[in-house]
């Protein structure tokens, strides 16, 4: 596996755990509808949080939240609508963008930016 698809996974595995000690139901991980992933999908409380993970290395030029742009917005809040639809799911949705920095073989939580979009209006 490359070192960048390593990064990710392990990162992902470190960002399930962070979310499960802050008390989320972890539903679903690496979810996929077509071509389109969501990262992790769970609850908090009465909301559902879908929350896109970004790992980068600590040498890494630019923050990792720069990579959610507009075009991985729509991609992320598509797929959440075909989650929704699917489960029939029936509560409010929040999009969390959580960051990773990875220093050697450790993975440690940056930012957790909760609300950090909305659902773009088309």
């Amino acid at each position: 596996m490359a070192e960048k698809n390593e990064t990710g996974k392990k990162g992902e595995e470190a960002a399930y755990s962070y979310l499960k000690k802050c008390g989320y139901k972890i539903l679903h991980t690496n979810w996929r509808f077509h071509r389109y992933e969501l990262d992790i999908v769970a609850t908090n409380g009465t909301e559902l949080v879908v929350v896109e993970v970004k790992t980068r290395s600590s040498n890494r030029l630019l923050n990792p939240e720069v990579a959610v742009d507009y075009r991985k917005i729509l991609r992320i809040t598509t797929a959440t609508d075909a989650y929704v639809r699917k489960f029939g799911i029936e509560m409010p949705v929040r999009f969390d963008v959580l960051c990773l920095i990875k220093d050697n073989q450790t993975y440690t939580v940056e930012k957790h930016f909760e609300d950090a979009f909305f659902a773009p209006v088309r």
